[in-house]
């Protein structure tokens, strides 16, 4: 279960991409589609320990599947972000939402 603590950028991120991905959310796609939106490398090791700390806070959680001929044989990981991970987006991306309409109001009266 999440804790109060506020999620990183990157964790915010990681849970988006793997929603877009659905059921080809393994790991190098989350990492290939987190690079090309952010414009620049995100480390691997990065890269899962957000996903660790997010599965651990009960966000996130992935699933072994078997091995395939294209991996040399070798089990992939699929994630997917669970019901709290989704309520916790909404309250994370709640709070830019309300702050940038309330500047918006400042700065609409200052302009009077």
């Amino acid at each position: 279960m999440a804790t109060g603590s506020t999620l990183g950028m990157l964790e915010q991120e990681a849970m988006l991409v793997i929603l877009e991905l659905s059921d080809k959310a393994y790991g190098p796609a989350v990492a290939r589609k987190l690079e090309a939106g952010a414009g620049r490398s995100i480390s691997r090791g990065a890269l899962y320990m957000a996903l660790e700390r997010l599965q651990q806070l009960g966000l996130v959680r992935w699933s072994i599947e078997g091995p395939t001929p294209e991996r040399g044989g070798y089990p992939r990981r699929r994630f997917e972000v669970t019901g709290a991970g989704v309520e916790v987006l909404r309250v994370e991306w709640e709070t830019p939402l309300h702050l940038r309409t309330r500047l918006e109001e400042i700065l609409a009266r200052e302009e009077r």
